[in-house]
């Protein structure tokens, strides 16, 4: 019965990574309609296109703060009204400037997700399956990511107006997410730690572990003590500085792979290898589609060969592809399938590695008493980059090439496997306690 109780919180908790997917992709379909509906030139075109990431920084800088103060729960509330009023705000816009706020506002819902989301399900988790239930987020992230190109493809067949429904279409998860997150309960390491309400921590800790709720309790009361020892201790304190290293820098490598300039501008990418628009949005589709897959078998093995395990394997993968289409841009005879061909093994690679792997990882590795604050930190770095990297994309592609581009991307994968091979830590199987022994005195 434990089982199912967490696997049903996670899945509800985990449609908010479905609605960031879809609200973070499905502007990659719409972009050239609005360009042209309201003549944007390319600056303000670039804002259109970037305006929900500088609201993504900004969710995610102050995602700690509600967090914290109101709860998981109460935060995950606030995230899916952001999406609700952000999809129906966008879809009915008349305005240029009022379709700007309504995707601002989108882009903090999702900012506010990637914190809290993620913290919320490793709160709630067993050790041993913990991988599996964080990465759920990721994997409805893809999901929406993949329902967006194919929702796109298929609507955009309608008309001048397609874009309204583009996006549009997606106030209806959020509304059914709203709904949904009634049904779970608040973070009982939030309730024990944040509140003091040990009771009602008992309560959801029993329906999690039946037979040792009580032991968990007492790990978290004492983690509590030390928190209260460590309260005044800075997040960019000596003490952490090991995990804060570890978050930068894999939030880092996580954007400079290059896979939002992907999510963000493949049809554009297709189309300067030579795909015509239309086989450019279907190719789209099969990106989507090979995210998705390879993150689904990703979750599979998380737990069992390991986080880190995950990631050296996908590195030597992302070298391998983002080489390759390299070299084909430099070759100057372009083939756009074969281009596509192998964009889809560095998704796949991506997806089975830094995909899954990331909001896991920085999940677990803060202690209780900065866990929000290490995940805001974390994820606002993950964002700031995001943002940098889909707006100069375009223009580093233009000037630079794209042989030149996915170079770059390659170099830092390479960066990016010295980094796991040398520093990464192992967190499988572990506890957050017991993690919190591990990497805080490393």
């Amino acid at each position: 019965m434990k089982k199912n109780y967490v696997i049903a919180w996670s899945l509800v908790v985990a449609l908010g990574g479905f609605l960031f997917g879809f609200d973070t992709a499905v502007i990659s379909g719409a972009e050239k309609s609005i360009q042209q509906y309201w003549s944007l030139n390319v600056i303000e075109h670039g804002l259109t296109v970037s305006i929900a990431l500088i609201g993504t920084v900004l969710g995610a800088l102050l995602g700690a703060i509600p967090s914290d103060r109101i709860g998981r729960k109460n935060t995950l509330y606030l995230v899916a009204l952001l999406y609700l009023l952000s999809s129906l705000g966008t879809a009915l816009a008349s305005d240029w400037y009022v379709f700007l706020f309504f995707r601002f506002a989108g882009g903090i819902g999702v900012g506010v997700s990637s914190v809290t989301a993620p913290i919320y399900i490793s709160e709630i988790s067993p050790a041993r399956s913990r991988g599996r239930l964080v990465a759920l987020f990721q994997f409805n992230v893809v999901l929406g990511i993949l329902i967006s190109y194919l929702s796109n493809y298929l609507i955009g067949q309608s008309g001048e107006t397609s874009w309204r429904w583009m996006l549009g279409i997606q106030s209806f998860p959020s509304l059914i997410y709203l709904v949904l997150i009634r049904f779970i309960p608040e973070s009982p390491r939030w309730l024990a730690l944040q509140r003091q309400r040990f009771d009602e921590a008992r309560e959801v800790l029993k329906r999690i572990s039946p037979l040792s709720y009580e032991k968990e309790l007492e790990a978290i009361t004492l983690s509590g003590q030390h928190q209260k020892l460590s309260i005044q201790e800075p997040l960019l304190s000596k003490k952490y500085k090991f995990p804060v290293m570890l978050a930068i820098l894999f939030a880092i490598f996580n954007q400079v792979s290059g896979i939002n300039a992907i999510i963000y501008y493949a049809p554009r990418i297709f189309e300067m290898a030579g795909l015509g628009a239309h086989t450019s949005l279907l190719s789209t589709v099969g990106i989507g589609l090979v995210n998705f897959t390879f993150t689904l078998i990703a979750i599979g093995f998380i737990d069992k060969i390991g986080r880190r395990t995950l990631m050296l394997i996908g590195s030597f993968g992302l070298i391998a592809s983002l080489s390759m289409v390299s070299f084909t841009f430099y070759s100057g005879h372009f083939n756009g399938f074969l281009i596509t061909f192998y964009l889809m093994i560095y998704v796949a690679f991506f997806a089975f590695s830094q995909g899954a792997v990331i909001w896991v990882f920085i999940s677990e590795i803060f202690p209780n008493e900065v866990r929000a604050k290490g995940q805001t930190l974390g994820s606002f770095t993950h964002w700031v980059m995001a943002a940098a990297i889909a707006f100069s994309f375009p223009y580093f592609a233009e000037k630079l090439g794209g042989g030149n581009t996915f170079l770059f991307f390659s170099i830092m994968m390479i960066l990016q496997l010295l980094f796991v091979w040398r520093v990464m830590p192992e967190t499988k199987g572990k506890s957050l306690e017991q993690i919190q022994e591990n990497v805080v005195m490393h």
